[in-house]
């Protein structure tokens, strides 16, 4: 742990709300009442899912956009737009790719009016910082992902923000460079080389939450409202196979499945209720493929979620769907951070592909009320066709666009594999697949 944090934040957000105008209906609140503070010397983590708004926060935060409500506070002087002493690193490098590695690093330098001379100075500094000392005069396509996303940190620390803003920085880069990038930065942040006071950092990985960040912010979808908070007094460096690490990341997963609250519009984790439920675009060999693991003689009866996400390789937004859609269709249960088969489960792992599909089938039809509705649409049409249009604008009334195209989606496809539904690609048109 760095020095002891001030009493003042650097950093504020005051009853933020964020929302998009819908068409013609109500509009859509991305973030409801978002209260927050970054203190000096601590990196405070952003976590949760898809949908949760963790991104639209940095870029309120940056200026970039402005919140329908409330209020963001840097240095207790209102944000109104992009402000010096913040910068941000995004997820997918942002370099321009006809600039050297040099000229890049210069950019944000040049922009607030700093003389070549130092501009260079500068650069070259922050690119030896960063790890990239002799890459200078190289171009963005000879260097490999981890090197690219140096220098998107090189171009941020450059102009020695106060809070430094990371949008899901490691994402987009295999796990080892991920891992070395992050041990780099870590190692720079606690050394004190780092030319920054404070970082906010958004990400849907528990366990670089954990290993990162001094506070862990969890955000709830849908919309987006902080659902706990979580102080990780943990000394670095972290080991991830501490007792103490081991706990922090058990008790957040526990935290985000934990049981709804029975008024809120959520069934099984999955936002919205009846056909205006939000279905995640989770694909059948995803579903029997957790299963199967959790079916493995091996496995035991109740299985820790993040003992499946680190045998699999699974990150919270690719591991929650695939479990929450599992309960949705009672083929598993997931409470207080553990997942465990149910009979009906046990018996979709243990069934040939005939048996699969039709298993499949009879959950659909129980338990997702838009497959329902379709079925009873197509059966009441003579010629048991209906476009998809029919159906994208009754979920448009519930959700948004994007959500509505991602639920049709995930339907679709759950309704081909049980032989449901047929689906034209060209003319978007569902038919009964079995009229008869």
């Amino acid at each position: 742990m760095l020095n002891p944090a001030p009493t003042e934040p650097l950093l504020r957000l005051r009853d933020v709300t964020q929302a998009y105008r819908k068409g013609g209906t109500s509009d859509l609140l991305v973030l409801d009442g978002i209260n927050l503070s970054l203190r000096e010397n601590q990196i405070v983590g952003l976590l949760g899912r898809s949908g949760c708004g963790k991104s639209t926060i940095l870029r309120i935060v940056s200026g970039l956009i402005a919140p329908t409500s409330g209020d963001v506070l840097f240095r207790d002087q209102t944000v109104s737009g992009p402000v010096p002493g913040i910068a941000m690193v995004f997820q997918t490098f942002a370099l321009f790719p006809w600039l050297t590695v040099l000229q890049n690093v210069e950019l944000g330098l040049e922009a607030i009016g700093v003389d070549a001379a130092e501009r260079r100075s500068r650069a070259l500094t922050a690119i030896d910082l960063i790890g990239l000392d002799g890459f200078e005069s190289a171009y963005p396509k000879e260097l490999s992902g981890g090197m690219r996303q140096r220098v998107g940190l090189a171009r941020a620390l450059v102009v020695h923000p106060d809070v430094l803003l990371m949008d899901e920085p490691f994402s987009a880069l295999d796990v080892l460079t991920a891992e070395t990038l992050r041990t780099d930065l870590i190692d720079l942040w606690i050394e004190g080389r780092l030319p920054i006071r404070s970082a906010l950092m958004v990400t849907h990985n528990i366990e670089e939450a954990v290993l990162m960040c001094d506070r862990v912010i969890v955000l709830s979808p849908n919309p987006g409202r902080i659902a706990l908070e979580i102080e990780i007094n943990l000394t670095h460096p972290r080991n991830r196979l501490d007792p103490g690490f081991r706990k922090h990341v058990g008790d957040i997963y526990a935290l985000m499945t934990k049981r709804q609250d029975p008024h809120s519009p959520t069934i099984e984790g999955i936002p919205g209720t009846g056909i205006g439920m939000v279905l995640p675009t989770v694909s059948t060999n995803e579903m029997a493929g957790l299963l199967e693991a959790l079916v493995a003689p091996t496995a035991p009866v109740r299985v820790e979620l993040s003992d499946i996400a680190r045998a699999l390789q699974l990150e919270v937004d690719e591991l929650f769907p695939i479990a929450e859609v599992l309960q949705l269709l009672r083929f598993a249960e997931m409470e207080a951070g553990c997942i465990r088969l149910t009979e009906g489960g046990r018996h979709f792992a243990e069934a040939d592909t005939d048996q699969r599909k039709r298993l499949f089938a009879e959950r659909l039809e129980s338990h997702v009320p838009l497959i329902r509705l379709i079925r009873r649409v197509l059966d009441e049409r003579p010629n048991h066709v209906a476009p998809l249009d029919r159906f994208r604008s009754e979920l448009e009334d519930y959700m948004s666009e994007q959500y509505a195209e991602e639920t049709l989606r995930a339907v679709i496809n759950w309704g081909r594999y049980a032989e449901i539904l047929a689906y034209d690609e060209e003319t978007e048109r569902l038919s009964l697949e079995d009229p008869s």
